[in-house]
């Protein structure tokens, strides 16, 4: 790493944030600046790898004109040493899914802030001309303020997209948030993240997402196919008017769903996310 393992161009690397199969993430400071980054790294065995340093170019170009306090900030993508890498605003946070395993009494106070926020962060993604394609629990960052910041737009595509930015011919995104259109390769749309976050929301509240799977491809099939679960037939806590906003957000044609955030976001205001008078809670709850 350009002549010290402890080094990456003229970026110090501190310590390891976290590990992927593709890319780590590190705590970087700049040579001659005192304000601390998050580096995201490709790993040596991908660095030749078209398809991944598309993805890392990516998240800089689509986060390039982005400014919402919800979003996470991109400064920088650079190829130029031993691995291409991000460079991108430090928050330290662990992610939803993380938050939500670790940390659930906090999570259930903070769920309608939590929903209002990312819902926001997409909206400002959306205006900004871009569809995120995996909304999920692990990419959004939740502090112990239960500040969100969204994250990772490595296979985000424009919203008015004519044709497949990367080369890969299967479906991209994470099977337990992808919208049919999604799994069925089809055009999509703002409607798309509405899916994904809908089944953000159910595991929120519910503690798993609205659907699994003995194998990937039967759980791709539920999403095609299978009816839509009503949170409150597992969290009785939550409110009716949010659990029918989940299963509209959540219709298999995307024409049944809200039109995009702007949407959303005036529906959740105007309505508890709880049931008036109760204790926020997550997970199952008994009968």
């Amino acid at each position: 790493m350009s002549g010290s393992r402890d080094y990456l161009g003229s970026y110090r690397l501190i310590r390891l944030i976290r590990g992927g199969q593709t890319c780590n993430v590190w705590d970087a400071v700049k040579d001659g600046d005192s304000e601390r980054v998050a580096i995201k790294v490709l790993l040596a065995a991908h660095k030749n790898r078209k398809e991944e340093i598309e993805q890392l170019r990516n998240e800089a170009r689509v986060c390039a004109d982005m400014d919402h306090p919800n979003v996470i900030k991109v400064f920088e993508f650079s190829d130029h040493y031993d691995v291409p890498f991000v460079v991108m605003q430090l928050f330290n946070a662990r992610n939803l899914k993380q938050e939500m395993r670790e940390n659930p009494d906090a999570v259930a106070i903070n769920t309608p802030a939590i929903l209002e926020q990312s819902a926001s962060a997409l909206r400002h993604v959306h205006e900004k001309g871009w569809i995120h394609c995996d909304v999920k629990p692990d990419n959004f960052l939740v502090n112990e303020q239960g500040e969100v910041k969204l994250i990772d737009f490595s296979i985000a595509q424009p919203m008015k997209r004519k044709k497949n930015l990367f080369s890969r011919a299967t479906i991209q995104g994470t099977r337990s948030y992808m919208a049919p259109e999604q799994i069925r390769g089809k055009t999509l749309d703002a409607r798309t993240d509405v899916y994904g976050f809908a089944c953000v929301a159910f595991e929120l509240l519910v503690g798993r997402p609205p659907y699994s799977g003995t194998n990937p491809d039967e759980l791709l099939k539920r999403h095609l196919n299978a009816p839509v679960p009503s949170i409150t037939a597992f969290n009785r806590n939550v409110s009716d008017e949010f659990a029918a906003l989940v299963s509209r957000m959540l219709a298999k044609k995307p024409d049944s769903r809200p039109t995009g955030f702007a949407q959303v976001l005036t529906e959740l205001a105007a309505l508890r996310v709880f049931r008036a008078g109760k204790q926020p809670v997550l997970g199952i709850q008994k009968a």
